[in-house]
């Protein structure tokens, strides 16, 4: 069976009313992540968007009731306009036994499988030392990112870190999310660790993973 990690990120004030949402469409386990978002002030001006805190909301749901949840969201909540929040769906391999999938879908049974599809969006995720924000976002923008949210996050590999990369790199990290199509994706990130790479002070380094369903940035991909 296809099983989602369903990943919304949204105004604060909003996250209560989505948790519920998540809870009526069968999404046993969520976890919030308080964070900011990035963009820039052109950008806020151009969506009519204001500087707000956020919340970033982690679920799972099992692939069949995945496009359910996000109608439901949609009409609630009208996550498919911009401004009001970014909600996408990133396939599970695997889990770490039956237990785990019988929680994250209700007793359902079985094995996880990624779906075979081609994926024309991706979720880039980026660890970077704390205070070094800005510096990553310059880069990614200058390749056609228009902006992200940054959690606060805690490093454990700095010994690791400075032996493979041989610099210091501190404990304290920030996390961005960016969200790009598939023909952005490898300049943003190529840029990112040109600039802001292991061997800098940002010691920036990033990953992507696929994403099967996205709600809330038609206008980004129209422009």
């Amino acid at each position: 069976m296809q099983l989602n990690m369903v990943i919304t990120i949204l105004d604060r004030s909003k996250a209560g009313r989505l948790q519920k949402i998540y809870e009526e469409n069968g999404v046993n386990s969520t976890l919030i992540m308080l964070g900011h978002g990035t963009a820039t002030s052109k950008h806020l001006n151009f969506y009519g968007l204001e500087a707000t805190e956020k919340a970033v909301i982690f679920g799972m749901i099992g692939g069949d009731r995945t496009k359910q949840l996000f109608r439901e969201t949609k009409r609630e909540m009208m996550i498919d306009i911009p401004g009001n929040g970014v909600m996408m769906a990133v396939p599970v391999k695997s889990v770490s036994g039956g237990r785990t999938l019988a929680y994250f879908t209700n007793n359902v049974t079985g094995s996880v499988g990624v779906q075979d599809m081609n994926f024309t969006q991706e979720l880039i995720i980026i660890i970077l030392n704390q205070g070094y924000t800005d510096d990553v976002m310059d880069a990614a923008r200058s390749v056609g990112a228009a902006g992200g949210t940054v959690v606060h996050a805690k490093g454990t590999g700095a010994k690791i870190a400075k032996k493979f990369f041989g610099v210091s790199l501190a404990e304290e990290k920030e996390v961005i999310l960016i969200a790009a199509n598939e023909q952005k994706k490898g300049d943003i990130m190529t840029q990112i660790a040109t600039e802001c790479g292991p061997n800098s002070k940002a010691g920036a380094i990033s990953f992507s993973i696929p994403i099967t369903e996205i709600a809330g940035i038609r206008m980004l991909e129209n422009d």
